[in-house]
C-alpha cells in the first residue's frame, strides 16, 4: 500500500454513532486518505468530517459486496467496519463475507475504536507498506 491509503468505512446502524465519535478524532489523518464507504455509513462521514468519500450502496444492498470487490482487486489498504455484534442482521452472511476478505488479502481491518486508534497513531499510517498475499489453502504434510 502506498502513503495514500485507501480506506473503507462501514458501520451497522446502532454503531455509527461510535465510528463518528471515532473517526472525527482522526479527521486529520484521514482527509490525507482515500475514503470508500458504504451507503448510509459514507454520507454521515462525509457531511460529519468534511471529507469526500466514494460512496457505494448500502450495506444491506450490496455496499458490503461492492467493498469486498475492491479488497479482491487490491484496491483497498484498510478495512474500518463497526459492527453490532448485539443484533441480527439480515446480511450477516455478507459481512462475514467482507470479514473474511480483509483477512484472505491481508488488510488492515478495525471493528473497534480502540483499534482505529491505534491504526491511526500507527507511524504506518505514513508509509509505504508491502503486503503478503498467500492465495492457497493449508495443506497438511
Amino acid at each position: 500500500m502506498g502513503d495514500i491509503k485507501r480506506i473503507g468505512i462501514a458501520a451497522h446502524n446502532n454503531k455509527k454513532t461510535e465510528l463518528i465519535e471515532c473517526l472525527r478524532k482522526h479527521r486529520d489523518i484521514l482527509a490525507k486518505h482515500k475514503l470508500y464507504g458504504t451507503g448510509t455509513t459514507g454520507s454521515i462521514v462525509e457531511k460529519e468530517l468534511q471529507i469526500p468519500v466514494t460512496k457505494f450502496e448500502s450495506g444491506p444492498l450490496g455496499g458490503d459486496q461492492q467493498l469486498g470487490a475492491k479488497i479482491t482487486r487490491r484496491e483497498l489498504d484498510i478495512l474500518i467496519f463497526f459492527v453490532d455484534p448485539l443484533d441480527a442482521h439480515a446480511h450477516e452472511a455478507d459481512v462475514n463475507a467482507l470479514i473474511r476478505l480483509s483477512q484472505v488479502y491481508g488488510i488492515v481491518c478495525a471493528t473497534t475504536a480502540a483499534t482505529v486508534d491505534f491504526i491511526m497513531k500507527s507511524e504506518e499510517m505514513n508509509k509505504v507498506h508491502e503486503r503478503t498475499v498467500k492465495l492457497q489453502a493449508y495443506k497438511p504434510k
